[in-house]
């Protein structure tokens, strides 16, 4: 009987190749403080301390000085002037109570925040608010200028046991995105914002458009300062490109 040989020479057209499998990397996630940052509340930052203060006996921080502790959570601050727990207690209602009475007509968005943020979910980009206020009062904020349901994580004072500028509150809203540091940024106005995001290990990016200057903000070391919001989408593609990520 004689032997069948198969031929390993092919007769006809070659089979198609596989197509590549394309690994795509997500957008970056997009952390943001708030007063300062995406919302204009300076002035009812001031005007609820004076408020706060006003009739006190002792030392009375001056608007410049009241401001170097935006950033850090409300008791944090003015546990730097009041005697006791009562005291501290007290100021805040005072606080609050101008605050919440005048809070929407002095909340005001900065110029193309809602433009650039429309632009950064278009893109994909996971979006999320760590701030030092309470969570309900930052959203209040968020929806006073529009913004109330463009963010997929809000991170207040009063959703972690720790505060900025410790990393915990930036680690925390990245969890629920299900992001790592390494593939996020946080953009914040003041020197919490950048060491809180310096110890998670994100880009942090120094906004130039709220109360402080580049020299303010210099010492804790951004990666990387703007100057306008409608910048940020640009810088994130170089980020996302460069890899550059984490502080100096």
């Amino acid at each position: 009987m004689r032997n069948l040989v198969h031929s390993a020479k092919q007769t006809g057209p070659l089979p198609a190749a596989a197509p590549a499998i394309m690994h795509t990397a997500r957008p970056h996630a997009v952390l943001f403080d708030l007063d300062g940052t995406l919302i204009d509340s300076i002035e009812l930052i001031l005007n609820s301390a004076q408020h706060a203060f006003r009739d006190r006996i002792g030392h009375i921080p001056s608007d410049a000085e009241w401001l170097t502790g935006v950033g850090i959570p409300l008791a944090t601050m003015f546990r730097r002037y009041a005697r006791d727990e009562a005291e501290i207690d007290a100021l805040i209602a005072k606080y609050r109570e101008y605050q919440l009475a005048n809070h929407d007509r002095l909340v005001r968005c900065y110029d193309e925040v809602v433009e650039t943020v429309d632009r950064l979910r278009s893109a994909g980009h996971p979006l999320g608010v760590v701030t030092s206020k309470t969570g309900w009062l930052a959203q209040r904020g968020l929806d006073n200028v529009g913004l109330g349901s463009h963010f997929d994580v809000i991170v207040g004072c009063d959703t972690c046991e720790t505060h900025k500028p410790d990393p915990g509150p930036v680690l925390f809203a990245l969890e629920e995105l299900e992001y790592e540091p390494s593939d996020a940024v946080f953009v914040g106005d003041s020197i919490y914002d950048m060491q809180a995001g310096n110890a998670a290990g994100v880009t942090t990016i120094a906004a130039l458009w709220g109360p402080f200057s580049r020299e303010d903000l210099a010492a804790s070391s951004p990666t990387h300062y703007l100057d306008r919001i409608s910048d940020l989408p640009s810088l994130l593609k170089a980020v996302e490109t460069s890899g550059n990520k984490g502080s100096k």
